[in-house]
Parts: C-alpha cells; structure tokens; sequence
C-alpha cells in the first residue's frame, strides 16, 4: 500500500510494533531514491495535479532514515493526516503542500501543532481512531479538498496518493522513495474483503484495481479519493494500516481510516483553535 508507513507509532497499524523495533534495532540505512516506473508499489507517476497533497517529513534518528507522511490539505491552515505520523520524536516541523515532488516545490510551512484524536489507540490490532490534525503556522495558497460526506459502497472507484516506498517490503530500512508524487487507482471493499476485525465504519477496506499494488511505508496518512456528485475529488479516507495480516503491502487490500467518520470532530477541533 501506499502507506503502511507511518513513521512514529507504526506505518500501518499492525506494523507498529515492527517499526519499533526496526528503528530501535536497524543499523542499515534507507537510500532516498529517485523515480520507479512501479509507483506506490506498482502504482504510476501521478497524472494530474493534486493542490491538496502534502507531506511532513519525518527522521527516525536511531537509524538516520529520513521519510515522510502524507497528509491532505482541508483548509488553508490545517491539515488530515494519521494519528500514527506525529510522533513529535520524529517529525522534522515542516510540512511540503501542493508538489508532486517530494523534497522540492510546492509550498513549505511550519507546524503550529499537531492534535492526534484524543481516542487514538495503536496498542491494539490493528489500531483505532488513528488521524489526526496539524495546523500550518500560515496559512498556504494551495486549494483545499473538500472531506466527502460519507464514504462510497463497496465498489466505488478511488484513488491513493503517496511518497511511500515502490519497493515491496516489510522492511522499513530497505524502503526507496519515490521524488515523484505517485498514484494508485483503488476501489472501496466490503468489510470482508478485509481479515476480520479490521474494517468497520470508521476503518475503511480498500481493495487495488491494479494486481500487486498498494500503499506502503512511507504513504501512511496520505489521502484516499473518490469522485463527488460534482465530478471533482473530494476526500473520503487517510492512510492507516493493513487490511490483512500478510507482512508485506502488495499482497493485501490497505486499511484506511473513513475521515468522514471524524468530520464532527475535526470541524470542532478546527472552530477550537481559531
């Protein structure tokens, strides 16, 4: 999958205890690499511009591996991401919007604060209520997406976006990174398309249309898609974890949390801290 990269509490939520351990014992270090024809894990190039896109890069000192998450801009000072991806032990501070690029263009702020759902849990498997919000310290130019009202039926065509790893691994310190902003065209599951457990209202199963292709590390909190009434893209779900219990990203559906779930929250949060 595109994530299954969260880089503070774990990339994908049954990889948290994994990451952790990785980063406490890994000697190796991860080569940022340029561009793969195999994006996202057999996802491609991204073939529009997409404002809304960020990412926080993010440091995991222990083994000097410098990744990122994705996250998404919903308005021009916050933005969605995973609960999992602000750890402030690994966030740099910085958040890139609106390039498809990873380490140049768009536009780069500070980060004012970060506010995990105050239910977040990634003690259990897989993990709950994992997003959160990070406020920008200015607000960007960038257009915001719209959050979907509700998440699609079993079926609806979506679409991932993320810097993750193109390499197929469970293995945090064997991860290449793509510079260029990759895509993968998705749909949404039935719950039992997922292990049991694992999806539910708020946790959404997220099947590839592409044979082998998912976000994986380094893609944790980025956003899922799909199309509104309107035709444009709205928001419906953000990198969280695993849909089943295989180790490595390409071989499973993903798991996304329904960020329309969370809109009374987030709209609170947001009103909070005006």
């Amino acid at each position: 999958m595109l994530n299954r990269s969260s880089l503070s509490h774990g990339p994908r939520s049954r990889r948290a205890a994994r990451l952790a351990a990785v980063a406490l014992a890994a000697t190796a270090c991860v080569a940022a690499m340029t561009g793969s024809a195999d994006a996202v894990v057999n996802g491609k190039d991204s073939t529009e511009r997409y404002p809304f896109m960020a990412t926080i890069p993010q440091t995991i000192k222990e083994i000097d591996v410098h990744a990122q998450c994705g996250a998404t801009l919903i308005s021009p000072r916050w933005l969605v991401t995973a609960a999992h991806c602000v750890n402030p032990e690994m966030v740099d501070g910085t958040v890139r919007v609106g390039s498809d690029h990873r380490t140049s263009g768009g536009t780069v702020r500070g980060i004012k604060r970060m506010i995990p759902h105050p239910d977040y849990s990634y003690v259990t498997e897989p993990s709950t209520n994992d997003i959160a919000l990070v406020e920008l310290d200015r607000p960007v130019a960038q257009k915001p997406i719209r959050i979907a009202d509700a998440v699609g039926r079993p079926g609806t065509p979506t679409r991932l976006l993320g810097f993750g790893t193109v390499l197929n691994t469970d293995d945090l310190t064997k991860a290449v990174f793509p510079d260029r902003l990759q895509e993968l065209n998705t749909r949404i599951g039935a719950v039992d398309e997922c292990s049991p457990g694992r999806a539910d209202r708020t946790r959404i199963c997220t099947v590839s249309q592409v044979p082998g292709a998912m976000a994986c590390f380094g893609d944790s909190g980025g956003p899922q898609l799909q199309r509104g009434r309107d035709g444009r893209w709205e928001l419906v779900g953000a990198t969280s974890g695993d849909g089943d219990t295989d180790p490595t990203c390409s071989t499973g559906p993903g798991m996304y949390t329904a960020v329309p779930a969370y809109a009374g929250w987030i709209h609170k949060t947001i009103h909070t801290h005006r």
